[in-house]
């Protein structure tokens, strides 16, 4: 019975292939619907899982990101599941050392702060050496879903990455990273370059070890400007879509939908649309029909519930959910929120946007 049940790597067969339907711009009976940290510290489970453990230790139990990854389709009816794990993987797999302070956040213990530090750097990354770890966790989690939902994989943008390596941490103005990109133009983009190499090669496992879709994170986006983006974000966010994909086609690997999701970046929406993802996330701050008339017909768009709605009561958060489907129409769309979900939100509000999605999308693909 293996070769009905199982494709080529024995992996279970798909019985809920929405969300890649929507990705490829294939018509829908429901709008697929996932969030941005839906395995997070807003889930009880996820709490008490974590409790005893250092949070990069975590990532690094492909046995524990299993078992996180598929906490919140336990108690959702979502139609992704995405991996658990971290984009600070990337920097540590160059040699960087990240560590998470509670109260704070991530925190690198000695940042780049010269041109020279770029030498401390790993200039060559053998993924599978350094990240192997997150391919033994997506090919376990792969299997436990039992074809449930499609597990996504993802990475963290080369922007992203260099931003916090330089700042040591999260800021709300990235002045240090932003003033390598006015000073040291040439360096910022070797260490783009390097870690867009790194990236492309880890997406690339990902799939390889059984990711069925990709997401980029941008999350950055927003401190940079229309200039900035276009010399030091865009170009490599255009290169590792083309360059995963054709690595892909190379491997004989399925090509597999991808996503990038640069966040307060509305200036660059045109440029996104034609940047070689099959989809574009967007954050809240912006409308869908102005996303829907910049972006075009020809990309599926995911997002964009303000995350703080979900605070809002259960019909309340109905009702929203409804007026974004109308804004976005069912097709060629990703329901999701426009960040990740917060650590103190109420599970039964995210299980009613979820259901909101469906039914409401339902209802209107019928009349």
């Amino acid at each position: 019975t293996c070769s009905l049940l199982c494709s080529p790597k024995g992996f279970p067969k798909l019985k809920n292939d929405t969300f890649l339907r929507a990705a490829r711009g294939e018509e829908t009976e429901h709008t697929p619907v996932w969030c941005m940290r839906q395995a997070g510290r807003y889930l009880p489970e996820f709490r008490e899982t974590r409790a005893s453990q250092d949070f990069f230790a975590t990532c690094r139990s492909p046995k524990l990101c299993c078992e996180l990854t598929l906490q919140p389709l336990r108690r959702f009816p979502l139609d992704a599941a995405i991996i658990f794990s971290d984009i600070l993987v990337v920097p540590q797999a160059l040699g960087m050392e990240v560590v998470m302070v509670p109260g704070k956040g991530p925190t690198f213990t000695e940042p780049l702060k010269e041109v020279e530090d770029l030498l401390k750097l790993r200039q060559k990354v053998d993924v599978t050496a350094e990240l192997g770890y997150v391919f033994q966790a997506i090919t376990l989690t792969r299997h436990s879903l039992e074809g449930k939902v499609p597990l996504i994989g993802f990475s963290g943008a080369p922007w992203t990455l260099m931003s916090y390596m330089i700042e040591g941490g999260g800021s709300t103005t990235m002045a240090k990273a932003k003033s390598w990109l006015y000073r040291h133009p040439e360096a910022s983009h070797r260490l783009l370059r390097l870690l867009a190499d790194v990236i492309i090669d880890y997406l690339v496992g990902q799939v390889a070890a059984g990711a069925q879709a990709l997401q980029l994170f941008e999350s950055h986006a927003g401190h940079l400007g229309p200039e900035l983006f276009q010399d030091f974000a865009l170009p490599y966010i255009r290169d590792i879509a083309q360059a995963v994909k054709s690595k892909l086609k190379e491997e004989a690997l399925p090509l597999v939908p991808m996503i990038i999701f640069a966040k307060d970046a509305h200036y660059a929406l045109r440029d996104l649309a034609h940047a070689g993802y099959e989809v574009v996330g967007l954050d809240w701050t912006i409308r869908p029909q102005e996303a829907r008339a910049q972006i075009g017909k020809d990309v599926t768009l995911q997002g964009n519930l303000d995350p703080c709605a979900l605070y809002a009561p259960k019909e309340k958060i109905g009702e929203l959910v409804k007026k974004m489907l109308e804004g976005f129409g069912t097709q060629r769309y990703i329901a999701n929120l426009g960040h990740g979900l917060y650590p103190d939100m109420n599970p039964e509000h995210v299980g009613a946007f979820v259901e909101a999605v469906h039914a409401h999308s339902r209802h209107i693909n019928k009349h």
